[in-house]
């Protein structure tokens, strides 16, 4: 499994903790077990297998840290989509923008222009080709804000 792969099943949890209303630890629980990946395996290739230990925890780090940061990275987004209220935007580009958000700003070994182009290939995975420039816009945004604040 690669780290784009892992990244994926996390916006899946960070979706999941968002949508379900379950706690971050119980989805976390019960979304590493064998069966779950057996299920879902024949739906999406990205569940074809099972995290390592290694990428269990940066899933694991990401989504719990996603879930502690929810509000500040909630209002960078809301700083950045100028002209949309945080509730017209979908949970999954939420997600997404929160987990390269939290990348960048919390996760040494994740270069801002990574996080950014990996949102970007997930969003347009996902959602439609306006979501996906709207998703780029506000992180490339983001993005040039942090570099030039360093």
């Amino acid at each position: 499994m690669t780290r784009s792969n892992a990244r994926e099943i996390a916006v899946h949890l960070i979706y999941a903790v968002q949508c379900s209303g379950e706690r971050v630890e119980d989805v976390l629980e019960t979304r590493f077990e064998q069966a779950y990946y057996d299920c879902l395996a024949g739906e999406s290739e990205v569940y074809s297998e099972k995290p390592t230990a290694r990428q269990r925890r940066y899933i694991t780090a990401v989504v719990q840290g996603v879930t502690e940061h929810r509000a500040e990275l909630e209002a960078l987004i809301s700083r950045y989509s100028i002209g949309w209220n945080l509730n017209r935007i979908s949970s999954l580009a939420r997600a997404i923008m929160e987990l390269a958000m939290y990348e960048a700003l919390y996760v040494e070994d994740v270069p801002m222009n990574v996080a950014v182009h990996e949102a970007v290939l997930l969003t347009q995975k996902y959602e439609e080709p306006e979501t996906a420039a709207f998703v780029n816009g506000v992180l490339g945004s983001f993005s040039r804000d942090r570099e030039a604040a360093e």
